[in-house]
């Protein structure tokens, strides 16, 4: 069983709390300032980035669903 990451971008607040601990997983649109999601399933042995993104949102705009 994967993993599904979500990104709520009406919740973002543009922080980049998740690009600092993931930067493979995100970026910040430079239109907008707030994070874009750049893989939506990652592998597994990413869990560990996913999860540290997930924590370091002030915003908790980041979950993590099982897919």
């Amino acid at each position: 069983m994967g993993m599904k990451l979500v990104l709520d971008p009406d919740a973002c607040q543009g922080y980049a709390n998740c690009l600092i601990e993931s930067p493979g997983l995100f970026d910040l649109d430079d239109r907008t300032d707030k994070a874009v999601l750049l893989d939506e399933t990652p592998a597994e042995d990413r869990r560990a980035e996913a999860e540290a993104a997930v924590r370091g949102c002030p915003a908790r705009a980041i979950s993590i669903e099982s897919s």
